[in-house]
């Protein structure tokens, strides 16, 4: 019997990781979600990608009209050299510089992340499939202000042919065999992954709702203050 060599598995060397929107005040209105695991989980992921040789895209929105920060510190430091690409749209499949970034990688199966899950991941993400590329989503690396926006955006991304997965299986997939020297990039990170993700869900946070005036208010104190 003539054994199947068609696989369905995400390998390292197929993919791109596309990362939207992980900035400070947009973090800030996630309520339900611990927001600690969301970001260690993103900024796991983008050090392995970056181990793993995967292109790695970053956009923001609304830097340079100066409504939001750049991308998070800490995912920043995970992707050393990459450069944010700011746009005004909220889908940024509507920028032609995001796009041209996606098609520069020559990867057709797009890892998607983005804070907010209903939007500033579900549009793009559905607009790359209608142009023929196949995306996959980390669930517990996305959030969205509350969960039922949260949930119903993982329903519909799910039902328009967008793979649901999670950190440790994307990254499980990547490289595929602990004998491979890819796995000793995760082996690094496994241990004090797993001891920071068992101290967070021993003793988990969320953050209080808080309106839009509020949020903006801080926002605009934020970035008035006068400088040391």
């Amino acid at each position: 019997m003539t054994q199947n060599t068609k696989r369905g598995v995400w390998k390292a060397a197929d993919c791109a990781l596309v990362l939207s929107d992980y900035q400070e005040h947009i973090l800030d209105t996630v309520w339900q979600q611990d927001r600690r695991v969301i970001e260690l989980n993103i900024c796991t992921l983008a050090k392995m990608a970056v181990a793993f040789k995967i292109p790695v895209i970053l956009s923001t929105v609304g830097v340079e009209m100066g409504s939001n920060g750049p991308t998070i510190a800490s995912l920043r430091a995970a992707v050393p050299g990459v450069r944010d690409i700011d746009r005004s749209s909220m889908n940024a499949w509507d920028d032609p510089k995001f796009v041209a970034a996606v098609k520069a990688t020559g990867r057709k199966k797009l890892v998607m992340g983005a804070i907010a899950t209903s939007v500033c991941l579900a549009f793009p993400a559905i607009d790359a499939m209608a142009n023929g590329y196949e995306v996959a989503f980390p669930v517990d690396a996305v959030g969205d202000h509350y969960l039922e926006q949260h949930e119903a955006a993982i329903l519909r991304l799910g039902l328009s042919g967008a793979v649901p997965t999670s950190t440790v299986a994307m990254i499980a997939e990547w490289f595929a065999d602990w004998a491979s020297p890819m796995a000793d990039e995760w082996k690094k990170v496994l241990i004090p992954y797993y001891d920071q993700m068992a101290e967070m869900k021993n003793s988990p946070k969320t953050q209080e709702p808080r309106g839009m005036t509020a949020l903006i208010a801080d926002w605009k104190a934020k970035n008035t203050a006068p400088h040391a």
